[in-house]
């Protein structure tokens, strides 16, 4: 798929209540995944930060910020999605519409994540530009992207997720650091994202696919950040 793809917002929204999210419910998404845990606390986050997470789906980032004392808010297309977080979540503050616009004021968050989101924007620049309006000027933004130069990807054993069905633009590491300095940001540190390396993630699927994704959460530990599946980077706005 192209950048340019036009593709109409409200068939992308359908496809993540009815399809995505069809199955979702507050009760089966409590769990929260250690990983976002450990993603809290190395980011140095402080109790009481003001935290906004764009495409939040059904909140587990939120909730473990929230066990921290964090303030939380939210946006996501889905409707769906945003049910859940306002049930799961009763303190934070939720709005169900696209990322391309978001309904805070400038300068009012100390920390700005969207993870594994952005390739499915109709609009990732605009969004990027948004984020960095509501950001204060110290704020930490925190982008978790796929790079197409994953390797089993280029080998031809991976071809996307699903999610491919309503929009996924899969970009090189220098094409997204085009892609972040257009949306006004500057990338200061990157790093791999290595959450497949759990039992948990390894079961998931058909048990013929274990042994194949044991190997690929191993080799992901070692291999070098050019060929991983995604990529964390944290960024700034640009001065």
């Amino acid at each position: 798929m192209s950048d340019e793809q036009d593709l109409n917002q409200d068939e992308i929204k359908e496809f993540y209540d009815s399809v995505y999210y069809a199955d979702a419910t507050a009760e089966n998404a409590r769990h929260v995944p250690g990983h976002y845990f450990r993603l809290f606390n190395r980011l140095k986050i402080t109790a009481g930060a003001n935290v906004l997470d764009v495409a939040c789906g059904t909140g587990e980032w939120l909730a473990a910020c929230a066990s921290h004392e964090c303030a939380v808010s939210g946006v996501d297309l889905s409707p769906k999605a945003i049910a859940i977080c306002e049930e799961r979540l009763p303190r934070g503050t939720f709005f169900a519409q696209p990322a391309e616009s978001l309904p805070f004021d400038d300068d009012t968050f100390d920390v700005i994540t969207c993870l594994g989101s952005l390739e499915h924007f109709v609009d990732p620049v605009s969004s990027l530009k948004e984020m960095a309006r509501v950001a204060k000027a110290d704020a930490k933004i925190i982008l978790l992207v796929p790079n197409k130069d994953f390797l089993t990807r280029r080998l031809g054993f991976f071809g996307g997720t699903y999610q491919v069905d309503a929009k996924e633009v899969v970009r090189t590491l220098e094409r997204w650091d085009q892609i972040f300095n257009d949306g006004g940001l500057a990338v200061e540190e990157r790093w791999k994202d290595l959450h497949v390396i759990s039992f948990s993630w390894i079961k998931k699927g058909k048990i013929y696919m274990w042994p194949f994704r044991a190997a690929q959460a191993l080799l992901l530990a070692i291999w070098p950040l050019r060929w991983q599946y995604q990529v964390y980077h944290r960024c700034v706005v640009k001065a």
